[in-house]
């Protein structure tokens, strides 16, 4: 048993929650990441006790593209500033997980702005996958390179050069001694190679007790990762997928297939395969966006803390915000918030305090982290399983149904069970629990000794009801119709303009709207010649263009890089 296996993480994007500029001047360091210690105590408060927080470390813009792996980004802050928030995280009970970004770098990190200034002679030439000499791009390198994504921003690294494998271990016993960290969730890992994960494991045995390795795993099978030579642990993106459109299909089916499935692979083991569950995260849209009816963010958040697996949470998602993906942006999933505006949202907002309450009910009930895993009923609209830990058998009910449903349940030896969110008591009958299960809600019913008090505090039920989520529903459309209210009231109090200039202005915004228009054609097709000519004009401010760059352009040989790299300057 490890610290990770009780865990309950809360997972922060960094640059977007302090409110960093989208690029990286370089210049003096800004202590945004001081700002996120008050958020400590709420993530405390929430009941999670460990954080997953990056990326963290100097970069061009999203912060993916790494200029340097030892220091902290200059939008955030200092080295100090990192080691003090890791300090004040530990002295309140909770671990920290870095993003490591392993992958790829960016085009500012040292190894690559060396060999664009000494080409073949750099000593660093091995250390991304097919730099080739007789290529170019977008950017009049004079050479061609394999990057990630289709993005030449992100420059791939090659992960079979033992002097790559070197440097990145040294930066993870870097980041231990330097910050103290606690674990690492690697970036893109589905892509990284497994000799190359290897390394980083017998590194994570070595420099910590319970250093915990969790990589992003998108596609494919979870135990090609999860074992004992490579990670403890990966996304869980079958499941996330599975939360939301089996409450959206009403189909609680593909739920508990997918438990099945994942548990089987682990060897039907409560310790076989433990996954980083997840409802929303920086790159998806927000569970209460995703969701058709906003009342399944209580059955979904009990079976996010209830099934196989460590739990986490997005940060702001407790508070139930909005997150829609833009097409070419993720911006609106990682929005800056201040904690103020969200001041006493355990007793006032029924998502947080939810949450909140879920995180002690994990925290408190061992069988939901260590318990073995039992289907009792299933149907498209109600689902109950069982977790089953040293002679204690914890049920859990959910119902995606408007209305109420009555399950009767096999029970363990306990003769009464108490629900952990709404503090109800029900007897065991005849070795059978029957208990009503509210509409798009659910339950965790906890075995119980009659006559005692509960373990939990239930004075105010943390089961958000109908009305309770309407509420809020309602007020967020208000909140958000106001502000539409508000921008229109000030685009009327402007000064009126003389006719030339509104027939002007007219017609410059038709042509903005039809270049726009254009461009996103363009952007998709990439055959435009104004789009070409314009990479071409760019490309000239870096030095020549030979006739074999013109000719790549207009053959649009580098679409993808080229598109992203232009789409960059919209």
């Amino acid at each position: 048993m490890a610290w990770y296996d009780e865990a309950v993480f809360y997972h922060i994007y960094p640059l977007g929650l302090t409110g960093a500029p989208k690029e990286n001047s370089y210049g003096e360091p800004e202590h945004r990441l001081n700002t996120l210690i008050p958020w400590i105590s709420h993530i405390k408060e929430i009941g999670c006790d460990a954080v997953y927080i990056g990326p963290l470390f100097e970069s061009v813009g999203h912060g993916y593209e790494t200029t340097d792996y030892k220091k902290l980004d200059s939008r955030l802050g200092t080295n100090e500033d990192l080691t003090n928030y890791v300090k004040e995280c530990h002295k309140q009970g909770i671990r920290v997980i870095l993003d490591g970004v392993f992958n790829h770098t960016g085009r500012d990190f040292f190894a690559f702005a060396d060999i664009k200034k000494n080409r073949e002679n750099s000593p660093y030439k091995d250390w991304y996958c097919n730099v080739n000499f007789y290529g170019n791009n977008e950017y009049n390198d004079g050479f061609s390179y394999e990057n990630w994504g289709g993005y030449n921003l992100l420059v791939k690294l090659n992960q079979h050069n033992p002097a790559v494998r070197d440097y990145i271990c040294d930066v993870v016993r870097f980041w231990v001694r330097e910050f103290d960290i606690d674990g690492i969730r690697l970036d893109a890992a589905d892509v990284l190679d497994f000799n190359y994960m290897q390394a980083l494991r017998a590194v994570a045995e070595e420099i910590k007790p319970e250093f915990w390795l969790m990589g992003e795993v998108i596609h494919g099978d979870y135990t090609r990762w999860v074992n004992e030579g490579t990670l403890h642990s990966v996304t869980n993106y079958q499941l996330h997928k599975a939360l939301y459109s089996g409450h959206n299909d009403h189909n609680y089916f593909e739920i508990a297939h997918t438990v099945k499935n994942l548990y089987a692979k682990g060897g039907n083991r409560p310790d076989g395969l433990k996954l980083y569950n997840f409802v929303d995260n920086h790159d998806v849209e927000r569970i209460y966006t995703k969701l058709n009816k906003k009342a399944h963010f209580t059955p979904v958040h009990i079976l996010l803390y209830t099934l196989p697996g460590v739990p986490s949470v997005y940060y702001g998602s407790e508070f139930g915000i909005e997150g829609k993906k833009d097409r070419f942006s993720d911006a609106s999933l990682r929005p800056a918030l201040s904690l103020s505006d969200y001041a006493d949202a355990v007793e006032k907002n029924p998502f947080t305090r939810l949450i909140s309450a879920l995180g002690k009910v994990r925290k408190h009930t061992p069988a939901l982290s260590y318990g073995d895993y039992r289907e009792l009923l299933l149907t498209n609209r109600q689902y109950a399983f069982s977790r089953n830990h040293n002679g204690a058998s914890v049920l859990v009910t959910v119902n995606n149904d408007d209305s109420d449903y009555v399950m009767t349940l096999p029970a363990g030896d306990a003769a009464e069970y108490q629900g952990a969110l709404s503090g109800e008591r029900v007897s065991v009958n005849g070795g059978s629990l029957t208990v009503n299960v509210k509409a798009n809600s659910g339950e965790i019913w906890v075995p119980a000794e009659k006559g005692q008090e509960s373990s939990f505090d239930t004075k105010n039920s943390a089961l958000p009801d109908a009305a309770e989520i309407l509420e809020s529903v309602s007020k967020k459309a208000e909140e958000s119709q106001a502000k539409e209210e508000t921008a229109l009231k000030k685009e009327q109090e402007k000064p009126m303009e003389s006719a030339p200039e509104r027939d002007a202005a007219e017609v410059g915004a038709k042509e903005t709207k039809t270049a726009v228009t254009a461009g996103d054609e363009a952007f998709e097709k990439g055959k435009i010649a104004g789009l070409q000519e314009a990479i071409l004009a760019i490309m000239e401010k870096n030095g020549p263009v030979t006739d074999q760059m013109k000719k790549d352009v207009t053959d649009n040989v580098y679409h993808d890089s080229l598109i992203a790299w232009i789409k960059s300057f919209r």
